[in-house]
């Protein structure tokens, strides 16, 4: 079954709503320039409380901490803080960085994609020390650019891992992606991971499209 990722959450309510739809992971943007960043704007004692907050949610969604290369110390103890289940790696990070903080906790490494990308050689090297792939457009920053890369690039390709497709995905890509997996050309896809096309500004979500996606994706049973 094809899982789905909301990334870019800031408020609890909506959370709480998208757990109630059956969303599989729920991301928090710890990159303090993006305008989806969880702690935007807060003070130190708000920002303990929000940490608080968000490791106290309980739902049947895994909660995703997104980093973009930040000290790996750092990660791990807003891990430990938030309660966080995975990382999601979003920047220049190593592979040997990405060891540091394997046995930690899962990882989820993206990678920026366009036309002259060689998927083979960027994810070859991270085989042995990530747990997921994440495949997003390449723009000048890290993510929630909603543009889209073109996902043909990634047919036919022995990924060997799951992976997350990311980038500028829309509520009417439902039958283009439900075609690409019923001819097994998007082998290892496990996961869409949806963002700002689902937002009524950034880090908040339009919860009703994101209920109608849903419900066009498990009506096909992908």
């Amino acid at each position: 079954m094809l899982n789905i990722k909301v990334c870019g959450m800031t408020e609890m309510a909506q959370i709480h709503a998208l757990g109630e739809l059956g969303v599989n992971f729920i991301g928090f943007i710890f990159y303090e320039k993006s305008p989806r960043y969880v702690f935007h704007q807060l003070t130190e004692k708000e920002i303990r409380k929000k940490k608080n907050e968000i490791k106290v949610i309980n739902g049947t969604f895994k909660k995703v901490g997104v980093f973009v290369n930040k000290n790996p110390q750092e990660i791990r103890h807003i891990v430990d803080e938030c309660g966080l289940d995975f990382v999601q790696l979003h920047g220049n990070e190593t592979p040997e960085y990405c060891n540091m903080l394997f046995a930690k906790v899962p990882i989820i490494k993206a990678f920026s994609i366009d036309e002259q990308s060689d998927i083979k050689s960027i994810i070859q090297p991270y085989q042995e020390f990530v747990d997921y792939f994440l495949f997003d457009a390449a723009t000048k920053n890290y993510g929630g650019s909603g543009k889209k890369f073109n996902w043909k690039l990634l047919e036919n390709q022995e990924i060997n891992k799951p992976f997350f497709l990311s980038g500028g995905i829309i509520a009417d890509d439902v039958e283009i992606i439900i075609s690409l997996i019923k001819q097994n050309a998007m082998k290892g896809l496990f996961s869409l991971d949806i963002n700002s096309k689902f937002e009524i500004e950034p880090g908040i979500k339009n919860i009703p499209v994101i209920q109608n996606f849903l419900q066009q994706i498990n009506a096909n049973r992908i």
